[in-house]
């Protein structure tokens, strides 16, 4: 790999050009002559350019029909190093890919997002230094870097705006920081659920899906929305901020200021507080036993074992937790009417208990026509989905089109 100043300017024909290869796999002139509606001298020009940019390369010919099988053109995996990064509120995941996504490191520790962002951001870069050294590679052939964090983002700054779990990182110049280290690299930032829907339309289930939701559910709650095959951040990117919902004006108070927020009531800290309410007032052996053991503390994933072992409190727990995350989900449904929703997080690791409370919950409460069609499934990327997608954020972002 050679060094290279990104990013790169190309002109729209040039970047669609690397889209439709990057989204089908290799193609011929002819494929791209017809995908694009350009003509064959366009084509032409703009594959000999990006061929002299290496950017592309040439792989083996196509199928024939009959006559000279076509020559095909596919992404160029050497020409650089992209990576991602997936802030949790309790760890990080980063990878370091080539020019196709392909992932060549991987690296994830825990971490605590209520840290200043200086040393942790320092530390990430240290990371991606790291793997591209591996790589025998240099910072300098870094092309871009995404990051997904937990928080309303500023897109186009990339700057997070009152950040509930993160009061420190506000406004903080992640972009610029980072370049510090990766002066090549375009740095993308980005909220983590919608790199998470990014990388499941990219890389999982949802390749080809038009409209759909990736709803997240870990210490908080919050959904990435796909329309029309693109990410929609809302006017100031705070789209998607499902969580803070309200779902009962008599509940608790949220960390935001309101009462009743489904976040407050049905993520991950929810459920382990009922699960220790219900252990120190006798109702599960399972789970006063397990608090024992923690020394007094209880997890969503304590809750999902004792679940799992058939403890009844612990399944109302993760039923009730399906049902208001489900009618949560049903006005949205209504509101949208997606192909499909998408389940991740951390507290999804529940399983089918929490997926068909919530599938319930929508069935009951959606119209008949908006659920005709509806699918209703866990992420098929899992927990590869934050780093998957903030790959492909990273990718979509290596060059700017003119």
């Amino acid at each position: 790999m050679r060094a290279i100043r990104a990013p790169l300017t190309l002109s729209s024909p040039e970047g669609e050009t690397v889209a439709a290869i990057r989204r089908t796999g290799p193609l011929s002139r002819a494929d791209l002559e017809q995908q694009l509606e350009l003509s064959r001298a366009s084509v032409a020009a703009v594959v000999n350019t990006l061929l002299s940019l290496n950017i592309l390369r040439e792989v083996g010919p196509g199928e024939s029909q009959g006559g000279r099988p076509p020559q095909l053109y596919a992404i160029n995996g050497a020409f650089g190093y992209v990576a991602g990064v997936d802030v949790g509120a309790t760890s990080i995941d980063l990878a370091l890919a080539d020019f196709t996504g392909r992932i060549l490191e991987r690296h994830d520790e825990p971490a605590d997002v209520r840290d200043d962002p200086e040393p942790m951001l320092e530390h990430i870069a240290d990371l991606i230094a790291g793997m591209v050294a591996k790589q025998n590679g240099r910072p300098d052939q870094v092309l871009a870097i995404g990051i997904g964090v937990p928080g309303p983002v500023k897109f186009a700054e990339g700057v997070l705006i009152a950040p509930p779990l993160m009061p420190t990182w506000e406004f903080f110049p992640i972009k610029a920081f980072i370049r510090q280290h990766f002066p090549a690299a375009n740095v993308v930032v980005d909220n983590d659920v919608n790199v998470m829907a990014i990388g499941e339309a990219s890389a999982g289930t949802g390749k080809g899906l038009d409209n759909f939701i990736f709803l997240k559910i870990g210490t908080g709650i919050g959904a990435g929305i796909i329309v029309n095959g693109h990410i929609y951040r809302g006017h100031d990117g705070a789209a998607g901020d499902v969580g803070h919902i309200c779902i009962d004006y008599n509940g608790p108070i949220c960390h935001c200021g309101n009462a009743g927020c489904l976040e407050i009531m049905a993520a991950g800290p929810a459920i382990a507080a009922r699960g220790k309410e219900v252990a120190l007032a006798g109702g599960s052996d399972f789970l006063r036993k397990r608090l024992e053991d923690n020394k007094g503390v209880l997890t969503a994933r304590d809750v999902a074992e004792a679940a799992k072992a058939g403890d009844r409190a612990a399944n109302e727990i993760v039923r009730d937790s399906g049902r208001m995350i489900g009618g949560m989900l049903a006005s949205l449904v209504n509101f949208f009417n997606p192909q499909m929703i998408f389940i991740g997080g951390g507290v999804s690791n529940i399983g089918y208990r929490l997926l068909s409370s919530i599938r319930q919950a929508v069935l009951r409460r959606s119209t008949a026509l908006s659920t005709r069609h509806l699918r209703i499934e866990f992420s098929q990327l899992g927990a590869d989905a934050g780093v998957t997608g903030a790959i492909w954020l990273a990718l979509e972002h290596v060059f700017v089109v003119a």
